[in-house]
């Protein structure tokens, strides 16, 4: 059995002309000359780039579907045989191997980018030059803090195997301490070489990764370490391998600073324009947004700090990755066929996982009652005619469903009283906006890019950091609420609610160390399971008990383990008793 961690980087390294022969190499590519041109470079990393998107193909198996499910503001929910959703909100498993493809993708990603940091010094353009390293450098350190926060200790590999027993020779697990030291290390580097363009002149091209997005992911590294661990600081990694020094947070509040003055990106001026259901198709039929900005289209978002690239252009066969399954997952389940769509247009049809807990929505009314993200981002289904409750045997139901990343619909064909007859997608069937005219498929039909970091998230990290109302209180502004004196909870709030379904929370209630108390706030919450009313209980050992078992980390893939010859050690809380046999049991 191949070792999938070396897989990637073991082919590129047997074609080394350097390595392994005294003759130059005219009609191949090989690491002996190649890259050396800008377009090289730019080849190079995007090879780097295919690897971060690839998970979405089976997205119930991420970091961030994770971090939706298992945090106290969404419900596993799906139909009544979708456990590996129901798991998740419970912290239990079905699968011990679950998040291999994972594993695999993440580590393809980052066997990729050693390849690319070990040769882009070839290339002559020293701009260009450092903008790809710069960008390979801020994706690998993202690989692993996604690698890290979801699995703790896990191989650390930074460099390119030199001979075959090397690359097959399974790495160890490493301390969490040097794994952050590297990724500080990285994006520290990537912040001192790539140019202070502004995020859309960025020389490599719209949608590449920038300074600006090094300094963000710096900011969300530096919080949850330091949380979690109960650190001051952010180690950091020297160049001779191991922990020579740290960054504190004085330099991570600068280049947060830095980002917010001049990295050139702001916030929308209008919450709802963020949101797919306010492109100029929907919102036509969706009197919610008449009144609101057209959606400001992926790439032209100067919200978006950092985003992974979809595409309506997937098939099952070769490109599923490109297609945002988040956006079919996240929507309602069927609720009466076509018709009962028209009734909840423009969301459309999807496997119903994240049920939204109904205390984020009554916390948040109480806590801030006119806050106006909270209708946002959050559909009542209660307030909406015709909802029915329990369709397709829906489990977790709650009828409250996230708005943002969920399968948007737009009309097609009008009644002769002006009501919706027909509905297709609104990003794959029209020609008016980015479809190519072909056939709605409700599964693939999703290009929507899905953000990770936002300009929001920028200015709330750096109030947190400084323990300053500054960044707060300017995106408070933008949903036209009052400024606030700066405070733990008020901090912590506004974080919940303008990040809610994101994919920040999960993270957050660990680090800030809630995480056990959140969880459990969850029962006594009114469900529905298969249409009978019911509450919210304790699952296996209960909310309180698994977060404790494990403190968050997921299991390592057995599969991986097993491959290790026992050179990797499974995490705490993930024996038998951990297995989820039935939402009754």
């Amino acid at each position: 059995m191949k070792k999938v961690l070396y897989i990637a980087a073991s082919a590129l390294l047997f074609t080394s002309c350097e390595s392994f022969l005294d003759t130059e190499s005219y009609t191949k590519k090989t690491t002996g000359n190649y890259p050396v041109t800008e377009k090289d470079a730019i080849q190079l990393v995007t090879g780097v780039y295919a690897t971060l998107n690839k998970p979405i193909a089976n997205c119930q198996n991420t970091y961030f579907y994770l971090s939706e499910l298992a945090s106290d503001d969404r419900f596993g929910g799906g139909g009544e045989n979708d456990k590996d959703m129901q798991v998740m909100d419970h912290l239990l498993y079905t699968n011990i191997n679950r998040f291999q493809s994972f594993w695999t993708d993440r580590y393809s990603g980052i066997n990729r980018a050693n390849m690319a940091i070990a040769n882009l010094d070839k290339v002559a353009n020293e701009t260009m030059r450092n903008q790809m390293m710069g960008e390979t450098l801020t994706l690998r350190a993202f690989f692993y803090n996604e690698l890290v926060e979801m699995f703790g200790s896990v191989p650390l590999i930074t460099t390119v195997p030199q001979n075959v027993a090397e690359a097959q020779a399974y790495p160890a697990q490493s301390p969490v301490d040097e794994i952050y030291a590297s990724i500080a290390a990285d994006l520290k580097k990537a912040i001192e070489i790539m140019p202070n363009k502004k995020w859309n002149e960025t020389v490599s091209g719209a949608g590449h990764l920038t300074k600006w997005t090094a300094e963000a992911l710096l900011g969300r590294v530096f919080l949850f370490y330091t949380g979690f661990y109960g650190k001051e600081s952010l180690p950091l990694m020297g160049e001779d391998g191991t922990i020579s020094g740290s960054i504190g947070k004085d330099e991570v509040a600068a280049a947060l600073k830095d980002c917010i003055d001049n990295s050139g990106h702001s916030l929308v001026s209008d919450y709802r324009s963020l949101w797919p259901y306010s492109n100029k198709l929907s919102k036509k039929d969706y009197p919610y947004v008449k009144n609101a900005p057209d959606w400001v289209k992926d790439g032209e978002n100067p919200e978006q700090v950092f985003a992974i690239k979809c595409s309506h252009l997937a098939d099952w066969s070769t490109t599923i990755g490109y297609s945002n399954q988040y956006m079919l997952h996240f929507a309602i389940r069927s609720h009466g066929g076509a018709d009962q769509y028209k009734k909840l247009f423009p969301f459309g049809q999807g496997w119903g996982a994240g049920p939204v807990s109904p205390k984020l929505w009554k916390e948040w009314q109480a806590a801030e009652p006119n806050d106006p993200r909270r209708e946002a981002s959050i559909l009542d289904g209660s307030k909406t005619e015709g909802y029915i409750y329990g369709a397709d045997k829906q489990m977790e139901e709650t009828g409250l469903w996230q708005k943002k990343i969920v399968a948007t619909t737009g009309a097609k064909e009008y009644n002769a009283d002006g009501t919706i007859k027909t509905l297709f997608n609104s990003f794959t069937s029209s020609q008016d906006y980015y479809g190519d005219g072909a056939d709605d498929d409700f599964q693939l039909g999703h290009e929507i890019d899905l953000n990770v970091i936002r300009f929001a998230d920028v200015l709330l990290m750096h109030s947190e950091i400084t323990k300053t109302a500054d960044g707060m209180n300017r995106v408070r502004a933008r949903a036209g609420l009052p400024a606030v004196t700066y405070s733990e909870t008020a901090l912590r709030n506004e974080r919940r609610w303008e990040l809610a379904f994101e994919g920040t929370r999960w993270a957050d209630i660990r680090r800030w160390g809630i995480a056990e108390q959140a969880l459990s706030n969850q029962l006594g919450s009114d469900i529905w399971n298969r249409g009978v009313a019911t509450v919210m209980k304790n699952q296996g050992a209960g909310y309180a008990a698994r977060y404790a078992a494990t403190k968050g980390f997921m299991p390592i893939p057995q599969s991986e383990i097993d491959l290790s010859n026992g050179v990797l050690k499974q995490n705490a809380g993930w024996d038998a008793s951990a297995v989820f046999v039935s939402w009754n049991e």
